[in-house]
């Protein structure tokens, strides 16, 4: 009697829309320490051909290169808003620059897409997208105690000049290259024990060729 073979277990995959180098880079550190495979799409060409594969669970679009009527937002809002019930497979996340206006967070809320102002927390941006992960089942829980390991970080006052840092927080502070270096590899080793504990339920994506 033969046995039922194991599933491969995949990483899940976060696809970032965005053409600032500076931030990619700062994305792509910060979730490559939760253990999520990440890939990057310069224009909303290159996002359309990578939904196309399927294998993405989340979706961080910078909203000024998908516009609200262009053939990639309307892609991602048909696909977002499938219900979790319904299975769904995939999620939204928006980012809108703080110089951008607020005709985006209108147009956003309009059509029940979540979406964040940049700059922003860096503990809440985690908790907002592992909450959309956990909502399509890709992960177990949310990341809860981001919030609790990085608030012992040493907090920084911003400096004169910085004010475009992606993770500038409301109350006026910033974290440094050290610092957020630090919180990858916290993160990092967090993220290891918790594979140990816990497997994600959902298999999506494929391994990084």
């Amino acid at each position: 009697m033969g046995t039922t073979p194991t599933p491969v277990l995949r990483q899940v995959g976060i696809l970032i829309l965005d053409d600032d180098p500076q931030q990619q880079s700062a994305l792509r550190q910060i979730l490559d320490a939760e253990g999520w495979r990440v890939r990057v799409a310069p224009d909303a060409r290159s996002l359309l051909s990578e939904l196309a594969t399927g294998e993405w669970a989340l979706v961080i679009a910078n909203v000024t290169l998908t516009g609200t009527d262009g053939a990639a937002y309307l892609t991602l809002n048909e696909l977002a808003s499938v219900p979790a019930e319904e299975g769904a497979r995939i999620r939204a996340l928006f980012v809108i620059p703080e110089t951008a206006g607020k005709n985006y967070a209108r147009a956003l809320e309009q059509a029940h897409l979540p979406y964040v102002i940049r700059p922003f927390h860096l503990h809440e941006f985690l908790e907002k997208v592992s909450d959309l992960l956990v909502e399509i089942k890709a992960i177990e829980a949310p990341l809860r105690q981001v919030r609790h390991e990085f608030s012992g970080l040493r907090k920084k006052k911003k400096a004169a000049g910085r004010e475009n840092t992606m993770f500038a927080s409301r109350d006026g502070y910033s974290y440094t290259e050290e610092e957020l270096a630090e919180y990858e590899s916290t993160e990092q080793e967090a993220s290891t024990q918790r594979k140990k504990r816990q497997k994600p339920l959902t298999d999506l994506g494929r391994p990084t060729s």
